[in-house]
C-alpha cells in the first residue's frame, strides 16, 4: 500500500504541466529516496508510516493542480512535518527527506 501511494505520487508529479523538468527531476529523485526512509519506519510504525506517505502524496496533488490553494498545501506541508517530528533522532533520513520535499514545494511558489 504504501508503494503504490509513493507510485502515484512519482506518476502525478511526471505528468504534472506545471512544474519545471528541473523540480520534477528533484522530487522524483526525492520520492525514490523515500521509499527506503518509509520502509524503516513501517518496520515498527505502520499506521505511521502509512500516514506520512498519504501527506507526501496530497501535497504532491495540491501542488501541482492547475488551480492552487496555497494554503491547503501549507496545512498539508505543516501536518507533514508535525508527522516526522517524533522519529528525528531515530529516523534522520526521513526527517530529512520531508524538510527537502518541502523545501522544493515552497521553492515552486507555493
Amino acid at each position: 500500500m504504501i508503494d503504490e501511494h509513493i507510485e502515484k505520487t512519482k506518476s502525478a508529479i511526471e505528468s504534472a504541466e506545471n512544474i519545471p523538468a528541473d523540480r520534477k527531476a528533484e522530487l522524483l529523485d526525492l520520492l525514490s529516496k523515500l521509499k527506503p526512509a518509509i520502509a524503516k519506519v513501517s518496520e515498527t510504525h505502520r499506521d505511521d508510516a502509512q500516514s506520512i506517505v498519504r501527506l507526501v502524496e496530497a501535497s504532491a496533488h495540491e501542488t501541482i493542480r492547475p488551480e492552487k490553494k496555497p494554503e491547503h498545501t501549507h496545512r498539508l506541508l505543516h501536518e507533514l512535518k508535525r508527522s516526522v517530528e517524533n522519529f528525528e533522532t531515530s529516523h534522520p533520513e526521513l526527517t530529512a527527506f520531508v524538510t527537502k520535499y518541502s523545501a522544493v514545494l515552497s521553492a515552486l511558489g507555493i
